[in-house]
């Protein structure tokens, strides 16, 4: 299960409606990709369908796809948006997670920390 935050829901159906063509609502991608100094970073970003063997999830209009091998590092994430001058932005807590850099995008799970040296 994914968590998205009211007000995350509500930023990210803002951002969507930048690439809404006639007809159509994109759905967001959320993953994880190797990088960042923790070793795994958040990806996000809106595509025009899901995969078959994507997990869905649905928030109101908003659908959430994730690929199988992301869905198992962000298993009960929950996403949240912040709107503060300083620090502002999504917001990300990972169960999995067991180290994060000061940015907070990037993480490392118990089985990835052991390859990147934490």
């Amino acid at each position: 299960m994914i968590t998205l935050t009211d007000s995350a829901i509500q930023e990210l159906k803002r951002l969507r409606s930048k690439y809404e063509k006639e007809g159509s609502q994109p759905i967001l991608r959320l993953g994880v990709k190797p990088s960042g100094c923790s070793g795994l970073s958040y990806v996000m970003n809106f595509e025009s369908q899901a995969n078959p063997d994507d997990h869905t999830f649905d928030f109101g209009d908003l659908r959430v796809a994730v690929d199988p091998l992301s869905m198992t590092l962000l298993q009960g994430l929950t996403v949240d948006f912040s709107e503060d001058l300083l620090g502002g932005g999504f917001k990300f807590k990972n169960p999995n997670a067991v180290a994060t850099c000061g940015c907070g995008t990037s993480f490392a799970t118990a089985e990835t920390a052991a390859t990147v040296g934490h």
